[in-house]
């Protein structure tokens, strides 16, 4: 307990600090208002205090993004990958060049080539005027083809889930980095002080990294992504304990904080700074976090556009809190849909996974388009890695089943809309085959210097010092692809 506070039957004793609290901002305010300058951030915004307080590095594309992780890794070549010299050699041993020397998942004995059936069901066919192949399990994304912008080429150097997982949102493959969605509240916070800058919702299980996937990692805990909830409390501990008002909940924040703000001028530990102001957000979430969370009120058209169920939990609620959350100024959402991992039957189990995820990201496109926030938002959609162009005959049992495709990190296919990016626009082409980048490769750290540079952020100026170092996403790479913006 500090010396200048003492307790008697009547409560605090005031100490000269606590009369200096009284007049104005008071000594902690001026104290945490002296420490956020001190380490160079701004004005506090949806309570994370914002590191670029002299402004953007360059005039940002993008306000906001919806980030959407299809957990698991799913096969862009039976969605996006139009290969017909591979479905004309299905069935064939791969060349040795695919299997020699490299490092699978699971595969161990020289695989054959494995094409998409050449069925109606999965073809791809042009679409929209820019003439994008997507295959036909995505009838609804095909009518927005124009504007999607594809990357064929993205490269990883991870080939299993949690730390290719960690290597894609956090730009190293272990734990203990921020992620990205961390680094973009760090840069430039919230637009509204009631929400967090940076919120996550998931549908099915949590991804092999875990939290790590939305941490904060050596950054303030301020700026870790906030889970949010359908079912019960849409934050865990948000609702006021039984018997306990409003009014005593705000005498609480209140208490604590004083306290709270004594010890940062004492200690000048950035995390008490981080304490106050979650505390702070949490009582203000307690109002402003049901409404947004309750899509009852929305017309009936928009929920028979995204396939929403009210009161449930599915990945096509998520799309449509995803419209409301940036609409209110959250900087980064981050969707996670899970059961993306088709080590067997991939052909039987991809056309129930793309129509889960295709009625409803076409319908945000299309929601944001209409109201005028998809030239400022940005949707990325993306997987750890991609898919093996070769089969994978058993799913690890040891018994053969319907062929699956197994981890592939050479190279695989995202997309971007809005945002800043070209429409209607691929970048990179792979071989016949759909193996490795014939044109164009991209590495992993480019492409998330070029998330940042959307958002007005120079992905080699936003650092941390931690450990003696001034960390950044991107490590000591990166390159922005400018051939994607617009």
């Amino acid at each position: 307990m500090n010396a200048a506070f003492d307790f008697s039957a009547s409560g605090l004793v005031q100490s000269r600090r606590q009369m200096f609290q009284t007049a104005g901002m008071g000594m902690g305010g001026v104290a945490l208002q002296w420490l956020l300058a001190r380490d160079g951030f701004g004005a506090v915004s949806g309570g994370a205090p914002n590191k670029l307080k002299d402004g953007l590095h360059h005039p940002a594309k993008a306000k906001h993004v919806i980030y959407i992780h299809l957990v698991g890794g799913a096969s862009h070549l039976d969605l996006f990958e139009h290969k017909p010299e591979l479905q004309k050699r299905t069935g064939q041993l791969c060349p040795d060049e695919f299997f020699v020397g490299k490092q699978l998942a699971f595969i161990r004995s020289q695989p054959t080539l494995l094409g998409t059936p050449a069925t109606d069901q999965f073809a791809m066919n042009p679409s929209g005027q820019s003439g994008l192949r997507l295959s036909n399990l995505l009838p609804n994304l095909q009518e927005v083809a124009d504007e999607m912008c594809f990357i064929r080429t993205l490269q990883t150097e991870q080939f299993n889930h949690a730390p290719a997982q960690m290597f894609l949102l956090t730009g190293f493959n272990r734990f203990g980095r921020p992620s990205i969605g961390s680094w973009v509240s760090y840069g430039i916070g919230s637009e509204n002080e009631d929400l967090p800058a940076f919120v996550v919702l998931v549908t099915g299980q949590v991804l092999g990294a875990g939290n790590s996937a939305w941490g904060s990692g050596f950054l303030p805990t301020v700026h870790q992504g906030v889970e949010f909830r359908t079912q019960g409390d849409p934050v865990l501990y948000l609702s006021n304990p039984k018997g306990i008002a409003d009014a005593d909940r705000l005498k609480s924040v209140e208490a604590i904080n004083a306290l709270n703000r004594l010890r940062l001028a004492d200690v000048g530990d950035p995390e008490i700074a981080t304490r106050i102001s979650q505390y702070e957000m949490a009582y203000r979430m307690q109002t402003s976090v049901p409404e947004l969370m309750s899509i009852d009120d929305e017309p009936k058209e928009i929920h028979e556009l995204y396939g929403t169920e009210p009161g449930k939990t599915s990945f096509a609620n998520n799309c449509l809190l995803a419209r409301r959350l940036v609409e209110r100024g959250v900087r980064f959402v981050q969707l996670f849909d899970a059961d993306w991992d088709h080590h067997g039957n991939v052909f039987g189990s991809l056309p129930k996974k793309a129509k889960d995820v295709d009625r409803p990201v076409a319908a945000l496109i299309k929601d944001l388009r209409q109201r005028g926030l998809l030239d400022d938002t940005l949707i990325v959609w993306s997987a750890e890695f991609g898919r093996t162009p070769m089969a994978q005959g058993a799913n690890g049992d040891g018994k053969e089943t319907k062929a699956g495709r197994d981890h592939h990190k050479e190279a695989y296919t995202v997309w971007m809309a809005g945002g800043g990016v070209k429409k209607g626009h691929e970048h990179g082409m792979t071989d016949e085959l759909g193996y490795k980048p014939a044109v164009d490769p991209v590495p992993m750290h480019d492409f998330n210097a070029t998330l940042m540079h959307l958002l007005g952020i120079d992905h080699e100026r936003l650092t941390f010092r931690y450990q003696g170092l001034n960390l950044r996403l991107t490590g000591v790479a990166g390159n922005v692809v400018k051939g994607v913006i617009a």
